[in-house]
């Protein structure tokens, strides 16, 4: 069996538009099929989420209708990202995801008749959950935990140790992230498993990636993100300040010079915070400005440029910033402001280029694609497919105009081409989804 997949999974990666394992991955795959425990360490934008819910899938039993794993991450994003992977995947098993920002009753109804085989959630939710008993875990026997550096670092160490030692059945548990910790937590109760490695030689994706270095005054540096960002030619690109301030100031002067740009904190209520990305991912826009909350785990392939407009206040964060882009086998850039005179970070690699602006800046041209809000979700039983074909055949889209969509517990997201939007919005007003009246209007986000 060594190497090869099997008939789930060739499907699982079908549906998602890979075509194979990269080296990592297969490694991976290999090792947890002799292992009940692993610690993954592999450098950002290499896969790590495929790594570990593909063994994943090998250990889930059909025939069990109870909770069999549990994944925790750090953040609500990551957490519903690697969910909707999972969906995207268009396995038998059933997952659900939980954390903070909506009512636990709500995720609590979800759990009556048969459980999902797989949790994914945030270490307080998640023990909340079972505090409570919302789901059973006398048949969870799988323990993940994702980015688990970061985990230690937001001090969720105790909420995760009380949250282990809820799980008496756990056979093996998986420990995944891109830097390491200083020592293995003895909660996860992985101290004397095999640690897999990948980071050798492998800090910096350097081969896909090209780094710039950008040299200004503090009373420039916003001219000069203009310059660069108009130099991208509206290629996607990821503009990280240290500060929720940093991004505000950025978002309103880049704004109001009209460049498509959306702004991403962890000030923002989650609601807000889910359409920024939705926004930034589906093309609605082609440049995020944001925390190092989008540092982590965000896997947005189409990310052609990272830009510190602020340096990374660790060589930690500054590699997880740079794994933004070149991800997969896809090419990236990362440009690094520094002010003339002041110390270089450590971190930063020697012997950079300058990146030489352009004498004249060119706006990019605007998004083709525009958000449209559905004000119906999971629980009137609406599917991607439902929406997709509702504006296909009530709003007279052609398939090539509708864009990626999302669907929450109470409403929708339906990225449409945005030369349609007003004929769309037209064409649908008053029309029933599934029987069900419903609004349609452009989402609002700043």
């Amino acid at each position: 069996m060594k190497g090869t997949l099997n008939r789930m999974q060739q499907n699982a990666l079908r549906k998602i538009g890979v075509e194979k394992l990269n080296a990592m991955q297969s490694a991976v795959l290999e090792h947890c099929r002799k292992s009940g425990s692993m610690v993954l360490l592999s450098p950002t934008g290499t896969g790590k989420t495929l790594a570990f819910l593909l063994p994943l899938l090998e250990r889930l039993d059909a025939s069990c209708r109870k909770v069999q794993a549990i994944i925790v991450l750090p953040s609500r994003e990551l957490a519903k990202q690697v969910a909707d992977v999972w969906r995207s995947m268009a396995l038998p098993f059933q997952i659900a995801a939980l954390y903070g920002g909506r009512p636990m009753e709500q995720e609590a109804a979800s759990f009556s008749g048969a459980s999902p085989a797989v949790i994914v959630g945030t270490p307080g939710r998640l023990l909340d959950h079972l505090n409570r008993s919302s789901f059973a875990v006398d048949k969870c026997t799988h323990f993940v935990i994702d980015e688990f550096d970061k985990c230690l670092e937001m001090g969720f160490h105790d909420e995760m140790s009380k949250l282990a030692g809820k799980l008496p059945a756990l056979a093996s548990r998986f420990l995944i992230s891109a830097t390491d910790a200083d020592e293995i937590p003895l909660f996860a109760g992985a101290s004397d498993v095999e640690k897999l490695d990948f980071r050798e030689g492998c800090r910096l994706p350097a081969v896909r990636t090209s780094f710039y270095t950008l040299t200004t005054t503090p009373d420039k540096r916003l001219e000069k993100l203009f310059s660069l960002l108009c130099s991208f030619s509206g290629e996607p690109a990821i503009v990280f300040c240290n500060f929720r301030e940093t991004v505000d100031e950025v978002y309103k002067y880049l704004s109001g010079l009209s460049l498509h740009c959306i702004a991403y904190h962890g000030a923002m209520e989650q609601k807000a915070r889910e359409l920024a990305l939705y926004r930034f991912a589906c093309g609605c826009s082609n440049i995020l400005i944001s925390t190092d909350l989008a540092a982590r785990g965000l896997d947005i392939r189409a990310v052609r440029h990272v830009v510190h407009y602020q340096r990374a206040l660790s060589a930690e964060i500054f590699t997880h910033r740079n794994g933004r882009t070149a991800r997969w086998d896809a090419d990236g850039s990362v440009y690094m402001f520094l002010f003339e005179n002041k110390d270089i970070p450590e971190y930063l690699p020697a012997g950079l280029s300058e990146y030489h602006l352009p004498k004249k800046n060119q706006l990019p041209s605007a998004p083709d694609w525009v958000a449209l809000y559905v004000g119906k979700g999971k629980r009137d039983k609406l599917s991607r497919g439902d929406l997709a074909g509702f504006f296909m055949k009530k709003g007279g889209l052609k398939p090539d105009e509708v864009g990626t969509i999302l669907v929450f517990q109470d409403y929708s997201y339906v990225a449409v081409k945005k030369s349609r939007m007003r004929a769309v919005l037209k064409a649908v007003e008053g029309e029933k989804i599934k029987g069900i009246k419903t609004l349609v209007m452009p989402a609002r986000c700043r």
